[in-house]
């Protein structure tokens, strides 16, 4: 990647995480752990321009879709979509409010920018595969990306959706897993190892690219290679850190699902921007 296009999503990738820190003050509630963790990942592809998508034209047909199925992390949908000029980052501050376009969970009918309602564990994947093999038979040349967590890969609707992306051989659709180890409980390995999780992608008939989730350059590699992939789909397996760039979150299952007080939120931002 060349060192221009590196710094500018640096700097995305930090406008987000501070945004996250400071929508879900606000609200007092939510999800900054696995939101964080995703940045790096958001940063790329909504900065890049690796996605055929258009702020002012939202609903434009033959766009890319994105699907974050692990839907509690929207603060890091939200962030990325207010940066890209979606909306007003002025919306940010109502994240969670009544009447807000920002709900806790991604909602398609509210907020500009969102391809797919989210929030129910294993489903947004199945919307993706449904996306992508429409795409295929209307004979449209559009990209589908999907972000799973590992915690979500527990869930059996997952592998079914999984193995049909598979079946139809849906080489337009990559999804991207989450691999931060943790969950609301404590560790993946411990509520239900799902490891080798890389292998049973494998074994259900995608292109399997493991990587570091925060290395900008191996994110690039990842999904170049996802895109030359013929005849299945591409699962790019990101190692990532929950929490990522806040310190006294960093690899903790508590701030999976609590919101950092006025204090801690002065901690994070004076983090962020060491």
């Amino acid at each position: 990647m060349e060192e221009e296009m590196k710094k500018k999503l640096q700097q995305s990738a930090k406008a987000i995480r501070v945004d996250i820190i400071d929508m879900l003050c606000e609200a007092g509630s939510g999800h900054p752990g696995g939101a964080l963790s995703m940045t790096d990942v958001f940063a790329y592809l909504y900065f890049s321009g690796i996605l055929n998508i258009d702020p002012r034209d939202p609903g434009k047909k033959d766009r890319d879709r994105v699907v974050l199925s692990k839907g509690h992390a929207c603060p890091v949908l939200y962030a990325a979509l207010a940066e890209k000029g979606y909306f007003e980052k002025s919306h940010l501050k109502t994240l969670r409010k009544f009447g807000s376009i920002l709900q806790g969970h991604p909602d398609m009918n509210k907020t500009p920018g969102v391809d797919m309602s989210t929030g129910s564990l294993g489903q947004g994947l199945s919307c993706a595969v449904g996306m992508a093999l429409g795409a295929k038979l209307d004979k449209q040349s559009l990209k589908v990306f999907a972000v799973v967590g590992d915690g979500e890969c527990e869930e059996g609707q997952i592998w079914e959706a999984a193995m049909a992306a598979a079946h139809y051989k849906l080489d337009n659709l990559t999804v991207f897993v989450d691999k931060n180890g943790l969950q609301i409980d404590g560790f993946t390995r411990d509520i239900m190892n799902s490891e080798p999780l890389a292998d049973k992608w494998k074994a259900f008939g995608w292109e399997v690219i493991e990587i570091d989730g925060h290395d900008l350059d191996q994110i690039e590699q990842a999904v170049k290679k996802a895109m030359d992939t013929r005849d299945k789909p591409a699962a790019i397996v990101a190692n990532t850190v929950k929490g990522k760039g806040v310190d006294f979150m960093e690899g903790l299952c508590e701030w999976h699902g609590q919101a950092p007080s006025e204090e801690q939120k002065a901690k994070a931002i004076e983090c962020l921007n060491r």
